[in-house]
């Protein structure tokens, strides 16, 4: 494939997109993947609970577009991850790390920022940038 060759990656295990943008965008090696939200993808739905249990939805959603790549998180080389509020970035940090800094891997780069407000009102959004 010649590498300025843009190709869609989308899987039913993490939720649509629901504007016009793919799930994530394949170009040559490096795979580009759209924030993801804590939505269930069976139900469509914002799962219940707080930051624990969206920040793990969050990495099963990029988790499934990843695997549909076929690559997982230790190809992720820079994430952003996007706050409703700071005051959960210890609690989302712990679930960030057992899927992007296991013991043995070189987390990816990156950036973390407060928002006003997120789609859904969810307390999380992550995005990645993964070179295969």
């Amino acid at each position: 494939m010649p590498t300025n060759t843009k190709t869609a990656i989308s899987t039913a295990d993490a939720p649509a997109a629901i504007g016009p943008y793919s799930q994530a965008v394949r170009v040559g090696d490096m795979l580009f993947a759209s924030g993801q939200i804590p939505i269930d993808p069976k139900t469509g739905n914002l799962v219940a609970g707080g930051i624990t249990e969206q920040t793990t939805q969050v990495m099963e959603n990029i988790k499934a577009v990843l695997a549909k790549a076929g690559i997982d998180f230790v190809h992720v080389v820079k994430t952003t991850v996007f706050l409703k509020s700071m005051n959960d970035f210890a609690a989302m940090n712990a679930i960030y790390a057992k899927y992007l800094a296991p013991e043995g891997v070189v987390p990816p780069a990156r950036s973390t920022v407060e928002v006003a407000r997120l789609p859904k009102d969810s307390l999380v959004e992550v995005e990645v940038v993964a070179v295969n």
